[in-house]
């Protein structure tokens, strides 16, 4: 049953450490502020998802359990509203997307 609960913490963490990879790639490659920031939100909330499961698997029943679920439950509910409210003021400093006509509303 160990190994069992250490394999799916395994799988959990290489899935974490791959999204990492795949966001950090992504906020290089990718052409405008709004994609960029995108893929950088998006894998990191679903990364540290993952990774905080791999260690509540490694670490079992305790405060240890309790504590991870805590900071679980913290990024759930801040990541995504920090990357709102950094969207909203990008927008509101009229920080334009790639792509965006200046030209296309005024006819």
């Amino acid at each position: 049953m160990d190994s069992v609960i250490a394999i799916a913490g395994g799988i959990f963490a290489v899935l974490g450490i791959v999204l990492i990879l795949t966001g950090g790639l992504g906020v290089m490659r990718l052409p405008d502020f709004y994609t960029r920031m995108h893929a950088a939100g998006v894998t990191e909330t679903l990364a540290a998802f993952f990774i905080v499961v791999a260690l509540m698997l490694e670490v079992g029943w305790g405060i240890g359990f309790f504590k991870l679920l805590f900071i679980m439950l913290f990024v759930l509910i801040t990541s995504p509203t920090a990357s709102h409210a950094l969207a909203k003021a990008a927008r509101h400093g009229r920080l334009r997307a790639h792509g965006d006509d200046p030209e296309a509303g005024s006819s």
